[in-house]
């Protein structure tokens, strides 16, 4: 959605503003840790839309200086989506003109979530989505000539990432993730973010607690703690999933007629986390009372 920064960033990225669509930018490994970090979360996004998830991610990674620029780190806002009829919370910015208005979010899953709005509501990009999901090249080009981005070389920009990290990969990804998976990628400091059950997820590791992941994610600690049905004084442990948004009332269609046989160690919070539903919706689902204590065998419908 920018200009002269966005230019500014793409010449860094590709290295000059004349490369040819199949041309590559530098590698760097700041851009991959913000990959692995969102990858799940651009996947998901285009199961919902459709939008590419190379696409996604390039324009994230372009906009956002991979999460550095001051949009970013104030506003959560990854995409320089403006304050275009808009009603959120907002942000200021020098652009094209002095101090405009920019939208802000709460979390960067929220940017992500009205990227896909944005694209998906605008008639202006209602072409772009008879494209296949894996021609990213049809995709780059016709944000361009939709108008997302005034800089000339911004399709050639795309391509560019795409090609360099190789992001075309995930516009084939499969269906659904299930978060029993080991964790995919690693990311410096940062937790990598993950889809399962039209929710995102991370794993806890050593020392974290609820506040400093809302540090981190840009969602409170009092949020995180009540999605995940927990006391905000909680001590997480490591490999604990922590839900950022609030739980589905039952699990993906794939277990309609799969009941949870409990197997020994598992209690009600532990099963409604494996299937990201709500506690209360799990014991309803049973009719089954708060003081229920899960026996080895038992079946229990999630779905």
């Amino acid at each position: 959605m920018k200009t002269f920064k966005t230019l500014l960033i793409a010449a860094i990225l590709v290295g000059s503003a004349s490369l040819s669509a199949s041309a590559q930018s530098p590698w760097n490994q700041r851009y991959q840790d913000y990959i692995n970090r969102y990858k799940d979360v651009a996947i998901q996004e285009m199961q919902r839309y459709g939008i590419p998830a190379s696409i996604t991610l390039a324009q994230g990674l372009l906009e956002s200086g991979a999460g550095q620029s001051e949009l970013c780190r104030k506003g959560n806002n990854h995409f320089g989506i403006k304050c275009h009829e808009w009603s959120g919370r907002t942000i200021y910015h020098d652009d094209d003109e002095s101090q405009e208005c920019f939208r802000a979010y709460n979390s960067a899953l929220e940017s992500f979530e009205d990227h896909s709005r944005f694209l998906a509501e605008k008639p202006r990009y209602k072409r772009l989505f008879s494209l296949s999901r894996t021609d990213y090249k049809g995709w780059a080009r016709g944000l361009k000539e939709c108008g997302y981005a005034t800089n000339p070389q911004y399709a050639n920009s795309l391509i560019g990432i795409i090609e360099t990290y190789q992001l075309h990969q995930y516009d084939r990804a499969a269906g659904r993730h299930h978060h029993t998976g080991g964790v995919a990628g690693s990311v410096v400091n940062e937790h990598p973010i993950h889809a399962y059950n039209k929710n995102f997820y991370l794993y806890a590791r050593s020392g974290d607690t609820f506040k400093s992941l809302a540090a981190e994610t840009g969602v409170s600690a009092r949020r995180l703690a009540r999605y995940n049905e927990l006391d905000r004084k909680h001590q997480l442990s490591e490999g604990e999933v922590v839900y950022l948004e609030k739980k589905q009332t039952r699990a993906l269609k794939d277990f309609k007629n799969r009941p949870h046989v409990v197997r020994a160690g598992d209690s009600m919070h532990s099963i409604a986390q494996m299937y990201g539903i709500r506690l209360k919706s799990l014991y309803q689902k049973n009719g089954l009372s708060p003081d229920y204590m899960p026996r080895v065998g038992d079946r229990l419908r999630v779905y």
